[in-house]
């Protein structure tokens, strides 16, 4: 299997001017011809830091693609680097030269004595045309290694991918199309060390791989297979998922593209309920979530300010006979400095409910933390646990 490191240049880059969009392009090509990419690195347009990197990026794996680096001016140092890594001096190519001239005539412009530097690439490179941009593009191999350099620009890179990259790959490691299927899981309620105690295990694997990812109030389990097929590479999923169903239960609230909201508002459906809401400190934010899926189940409003629990609850039951809704759902959040502390009151016939919790992550993760909570009240109350 071979092994990919990608390579993004440019002090744009590490200022955070740009957002680097061109790795997560890269990585999928390369997902999808069975290319295992290990590393990602980023460094300023330096030759000497980028011939240091690509040096040490070559020394882990068989594929180093870069970025960045191609323009026509002197801050655009990847050839040197390249011939660097390789000992060798740069060589114009006038075919590339016309190249450039071809495109810039293209656009009624003349390209200045600078473009001329873009016609140079190490000795002994692969020349790439780049048939929607000034900057040639080209490879470099050494037995087994390769080196591939890109533009930055990223339709340029996305062509080059695309038209050059992905078959040169498949021919050069005699590589075949793979399918990487994920799956995910999406939890609510349980924290993300919880869960990595009931499927640990399942963590070690190797193919299908197991990886969580927390966000504020839930934690997804993703799911991953590579194989010849989607098929197949559900077919190897199968048995990791359903233990992953067993052990996790009801506090699995949907999986791949379902959302909380969509959950709680096919709960409702199930059990031709309707609630109300009434939000203080939330921005009317999960009334907003439900009624884009149920509008006809959801009523209630949202208060700015504060009040008191009491007055809460007094809200809630005039709303609710008014509505007479199946239960009535009050949520407080209060945002201080270094916390957020959150009510829940639910009222039902068969039950009033009031829970207080705190959240001490980042401020801003907070509403998003109490509007999933709330949901998931509304779910644990149908759900009966």
């Amino acid at each position: 299997m071979a092994v990919a490191e990608i390579v993004t240049i440019g002090t744009e880059l590490l200022l955070g001017e740009i957002h680097d969009t061109n790795s997560r392009y890269i990585a999928r090509v390369l997902r999808d011809i069975g290319v295992d990419l290990y590393r990602l690195t980023t460094v300023g347009d330096n030759v000497q830091r980028i011939t240091a990197t690509l040096q040490e990026a070559l020394m882990r794996a068989d594929i180093v693609i870069t970025t960045g680096g191609l323009g026509p001016t002197v801050d655009d140092p990847t050839r040197e680097a390249v011939a660097r890594v390789f000992n060798v001096p740069l060589v114009y190519h006038e075919e590339l030269w016309q190249q450039i001239q071809e495109w810039f005539s293209r656009y009624n412009r003349t390209p200045t004595e600078n473009n001329k530097r873009q016609a140079y690439i190490p000795a002994n490179g692969i020349a790439i045309k780049n048939d929607v941009g000034t900057a040639p593009a080209f490879a470099f191999e050494l037995g087994t290694k390769t080196v591939i350099s890109l533009p930055g620009v990223p339709r340029e890179m996305e062509y080059l991918m695309q038209h050059f990259v992905r078959s040169y790959l498949k021919q050069r490691y005699g590589l075949k199309e793979t399918v990487i299927k994920p799956w995910v899981i999406h939890t609510i309620f349980k924290s993300e060390s919880s869960i990595d105690e009931l499927v640990g295990d399942l963590e070690k694997l190797s193919n299908p791989t197991v990886g969580l990812l927390a966000h504020p109030g839930q934690t997804d389990i993703r799911v991953t297979a590579k194989a010849e097929s989607a098929a197949e590479a559900e077919k190897m999923m199968e048995p990791v998922l359903a233990i992953i169903r067993e052990k996790l239960g009801n506090y699995i609230y949907g999986e791949n593209e379902t959302t909380l909201e969509e959950a709680v508002a096919d709960i409702l459906a199930q059990n031709d309920a309707t609630v109300t809401l009434i939000e203080v400190g939330t921005k009317g934010e999960i009334l907003a979530k439900l009624k884009a899926h149920t509008p006809e189940r959801v009523h209630g409003e949202f208060i700015d300010g504060k009040i008191s629990v009491e007055t809460l609850k007094a809200l809630m039951a005039d709303a609710q006979n008014q509505q007479h809704s199946t239960l009535a759902l009050g949520i407080m959040l209060s945002s201080e400095s270094d916390k957020q502390d959150l009510t829940l009151i639910l009222q039902a016939p068969d039950a009033e409910r009031m829970q207080q919790r705190s959240y001490g992550g980042p401020p801003g993760d907070g509403q998003i933390w109490a509007v999933n909570s709330a949901l998931d009240a509304i779910r644990r109350y149908f759900l009966k646990y």
